[in-house]
């Protein structure tokens, strides 16, 4: 089999309690897209139905790069997605690898995440973090009777803004928000409370698990985006396990370059983009997602008129 310099992907659908209307308007409430996730299948070369983990563990390092090889293997390190809220989702905790193994088993990981928000209403919130003056006593109180939303903080929200959520990290996303999710390659989250809702919508909380994880001391703060215009790339996000970049441009193409240390996962956000690496070509429109292989090396994005993308690599390590 041969791998493709831009691979296309088939995103994954999958709606909660919480899931607005906005991702698959007319079609079916959907609360997220997983745009780039080891279960993806691939729809375009010789890898066509075969999935994202399957190609990582075929292509090794030629798909994934150096540096993901190096920390976490052949296992495809990011999942990425797009959040629709409608209601607020449950309050939560990610552990992170070492409570992880600890508390599941030697198979799972941790959970550091960033999000960019796409679209906010006027006066969505977030929660992130916990009141300075919290103890853990209180805290321990507060998450078993039900009375954590008297110590949480609560952030307005906007377009453009980005927030880093560090595993311990005490956060839940409020209604009328839309936003690109980049995080490790695990699901693990431990649910604190999920706002009484009706008999027929009850989740499981993770009580004893949360109040394991939860670090009172961990917060983050919404940063707006400040970009110079017109053509321009910005990290928003970097850390040990991922880095997130805005770039726009409104007619220049711009010259990108995976330097073989990781792939590239390019998706508009806004207009359109000719993403052109090689002799091989490909039209992305708004939440349409590439991954670009880390032995492709040099590309271009070709905007068709003004466009925006987020870029996601694992080159934090």
């Amino acid at each position: 089999m041969k791998l493709n310099q831009i691979i296309q992907l088939v995103p994954e659908y999958r709606d909660y309690v919480w899931g607005g209307n906005r991702l698959r308007p007319g079609i079916a409430p959907t609360a997220e897209a997983w745009i780039v996730y080891e279960g993806d299948k691939i729809k375009n070369g010789s890898l066509a139905g075969h999935t994202l983990a399957e190609a990582a563990l075929e292509f090794g390092e030629t798909l994934l790069g150096k540096l993901p090889m190096q920390h976490t293997g052949a296992r495809f390190p990011l999942l990425i997605k797009i959040l629709d809220a409608e209601q607020w989702l449950s309050l939560q905790v990610h552990p992170n690898d070492q409570q992880a193994k600890a508390l599941e088993g030697p198979d799972f990981f941790g959970k550091t995440e960033a999000w960019h928000v796409l679209e906010a209403n006027e006066g969505a919130q977030l929660i992130s973090g916990l009141r300075p003056d919290t103890s853990p006593s209180e805290l321990a109180d507060a998450v078993r009777n039900g009375a954590i939303l008297n110590w949480v903080q609560y952030h307005t929200v906007h377009k453009g803004d980005s927030i880093f959520i560090a595993p311990g990290t005490i956060h839940a996303l409020g209604p009328g928000v839309m936003l690109y999710e980049v995080q490790q390659t695990s699901d693990l989250t431990y649910r604190v409370y999920d706002w009484d809702r009706p008999q027929t919508q009850t989740r499981k909380l993770h009580i004893d698990k949360s109040l394991a994880v939860i670090d009172p001391q961990a917060t983050s703060t919404p940063v707006p985006l400040t970009i110079a215009p017109p053509d321009a790339k910005k990290t928003l996000v970097a850390c040990p396990y991922f880095s997130l970049e805005y770039i726009r441009s409104d007619l220049q193409s711009i010259s990108m370059n995976t330097r073989q240390q990781s792939f590239h996962a390019l998706t508009v956000i806004e207009g359109q983009a000719d993403i052109q690496a090689g002799d091989e070509t490909a039209r992305l429109s708004r939440f349409d997602t590439v991954l670009i292989p880390a032995r492709c090396g040099a590309y271009t994005i070709q905007p068709r008129g003004s466009c925006v993308l987020l870029k996601s690599s694992a080159d934090g390590y």
